[in-house]
């Protein structure tokens, strides 16, 4: 099956969202531009490492270009987008690898991420993909304040979930908690 690539160039929204409960809540990236909706299911962990190394990749495209790169130090708050994910809600796929660049010719930032794909059992017969034949694909190219935007709302996103235990720092659950630190007793 020939791989599909959703690419989208300065879309006119992309965002992190959830859909659910804290502590049930499914993450999703979602890109739309012109009617175009494309939507991939990842973990909270992969929102927050997108995020935070968003933060950094701008940074140091900022700090090398002397200031002159077109980044804000931070999110505009006129383009923070809290409005839910775009429904219907339909998964292209899952995520398993994510990568980030600073295309400094466009002065954009571009995000790619990139359908799972499951290990071979036999470690000999790694699988080998070519442009035409590997997992799918989300490319989404980002001005520098559209980006900061971005990662503005994922962090928050992820702040929004449980309550941490003020012991172990585990997530609390509505209906109890067992803590490590007090050897299994509910909190």
């Amino acid at each position: 099956m020939s791989r599909q690539v959703h690419f989208f160039d300065q879309p006119e929204r992309f965002v992190a969202g959830t859909v659910g409960q804290p502590g049930a809540r499914a993450f999703y990236l979602q890109a739309s531009s012109r009617g175009r909706v494309t939507s991939v299911l990842l973990e909270k962990a992969q929102v927050a490492a997108l995020a935070e190394r968003i933060e950094e990749v701008l940074d140091e495209a900022l700090r090398r270009s002397g200031g002159e790169a077109p980044i804000p130090a931070v999110a505009p708050a006129e383009l923070l987008d809290t409005a839910p994910l775009d429904l219907p809600l339909e998964q292209e796929f899952r995520v398993g690898t994510m990568a980030l660049a600073w295309d400094a010719r466009d002065e954009c930032l571009v995000v790619e991420a990139q359908a799972y794909v499951e290990e071979s059992e036999d470690e000999n017969e790694a699988e080998v993909f070519d442009d035409e034949n590997g997992p799918d694909l989300l490319r989404v190219r980002l001005s520098g304040a559209m980006a900061r935007v971005f990662a503005k709302r994922a962090l928050d996103l992820v702040a929004a979930g449980r309550k941490p235990c003020p012991f172990c720092n585990l997530p609390l659950d509505p209906e109890g908690h067992l803590c490590p630190r007090a050897n299994g007793y509910r909190r």
